[in-house]
Order: C-alpha cells, then sequence, then structure tokens
C-alpha cells in the first residue's frame, strides 16, 4: 500500500521535534516528513528577518531538495500561515491542509501583546523552565533569544503589511480544514471560523479541551482527525 505523504511544520519559535509523538501516531498511515524552517532548531542560521514568505521559500528548497513534487501539510499555529501561503503562491506543490492554531487576522493591539510575549529576559525570569527548553530547541548555529528577537518583529510586521491578506486568501482553493482548540486563548473560534469561511474549500473543526500549546493538544485525538481528514 502506498502511504500519503504529509509534511508537518511547526509553529512560532518552535520546532520540528515537537512533533515526535505525532509523528508516532501516524505512521501507520502516512509517510510522515517535517524541518526545522529558517532559523529555527538546529537549521542553518539565517541573516534575514523572519518571514512567512521566507519560510514557504525554505519549504520549496527543502521539497525540491529531496524531490517532493507535492505534499499534503499540517500546519500548527504559525506553520498553518506558512502552508496557507504556499497553497497560494506555489499552488501545484501542496495539496489537503490541516491548520491547527494558527492564527491569521493581526491588528497592531494584538501583535504588540504577542510580541511583548518574546521578551528573553523576562522569560528568564518569571518562566525559568520554558526559557531552558527554548535554549535547548534552538541549539548552534542559531540562538533562542534571537529566535524570539525575530520573532517578535515579524509578528508585529504581520499587522502592518500581512502575507496573506482577506481578499488573498479566497483566492486559494486547496481542501484547506482549519482547526482551533475551544481553550485556545490566542487563537479565537470566531476567527478560525471567519478564515474557514473565507476559504473556497474550507473545513471549520473545534477540538474540545484544547489550548494552544501543542504540548497540551491530546495527539491520539489530533492523530485520528488527521487520519480522518485524509480519506
Amino acid at each position: 500500500m502506498i502511504l500519503k505523504k504529509v509534511l508537518l511544520l511547526h509553529g512560532a519559535i518552535g520546532s520540528r521535534d515537537q512533533f515526535t509523538p505525532l509523528i508516532e501516531k501516524l505512521n501507520d498511515r502516512f509517510t510522515v516528513f517535517s524541518l526545522n524552517l529558517e532559523g529555527h532548531g538546529s537549521s542553518d542560521s539565517s541573516d534575514r528577518s523572519f518571514r512567512i514568505e521566507h519560510f514557504a521559500e525554505g519549504v520549496i528548497e527543502w521539497m525540491d531538495k529531496f524531490g517532493h513534487k507535492k505534499l499534503d501539510i499540517f500546519g500548527y499555529s504559525m506553520g498553518g500561515y506558512v502552508a496557507l501561503y504556499l497553497a497560494l503562491h506555489y499552488p501545484d506543490r501542496v495539496g489537503d491542509i490541516f491548520t491547527l492554531g494558527t492564527k491569521f487576522y493581526w491588528n497592531r493591539e494584538i501583535s504588540a501583546k504577542e510580541a511583548g510575549r518574546m521578551n528573553p529576559e523576562i522569560l528568564e525570569e518569571k518562566v525559568p523552565g520554558f526559557a531552558e527548553i527554548l535554549k535547548k530547541r534552538h541549539g548552534y548555529p542559531n540562538d533562542w533569544k534571537q529566535v524570539l528577537h525575530k520573532t517578535a518583529e515579524m509578528i508585529e510586521a504581520l499587522a502592518h503589511k500581512p502575507a496573506i491578506d482577506s481578499l488573498m486568501v479566497k483566492r486559494i482553493s486547496h481542501r484547506v480544514r482549519i482547526a482551533v482548540g475551544d481553550r485556545d486563548e490566542m487563537v479565537s473560534i470566531e476567527e478560525s471560523k471567519r478564515l474557514a469561511g473565507s476559504l473556497e474549500n474550507g473545513e471549520f473543526m473545534v477540538l474540545p479541551n484544547t489550548a494552544h500549546p501543542l504540548e497540551k493538544v491530546n495527539i491520539d485525538r489530533l492523530a485520528s482527525y488527521l487520519k480522518e481528514f485524509a480519506m
């Protein structure tokens, strides 16, 4: 049996290693791939600013390098935004898309709030355990503090010039499921439903008892949803 191929894209300040438990649950139904987006994890360092379009270019370069002409994509949080950008600008390289906890609508107030959470000094003082996780996650040649600073700058830039605006998203014709947790404090059910309704072939899904952090998502349940979506 030929297994469907799916690419997993991580979120902001994340890395491919976060997907290890999910990959274990998906291996019986999919050939699963993942990668570190530019400047994250143990990927090559980059002098470029963090931008959705830069991350998308990196995905296409990775696909070309390993001979993948077309892949389905699961995008968590920012990874879902990258997946939508790929569908818009590289439509022939992308199959079905499943996003979880993807914030698509940004304004200056929201961006300033989220960017403010990216201060490494405050994290070290207030949430030292999480700071240690980030230090281990973004090792050489990258630096976790630089990842935070560049992510904050990207978030603020999205409020001024979104990588995909509300009109562009209507041009995406791929089958896309927009999922959000009912306890997500970053992405609302209302905005996720709005995004799904703007897509030509959008579907909307609410995950019960689910907060935003990937580590708090029920992986067994998420895997079952991905398998059902791929049928």
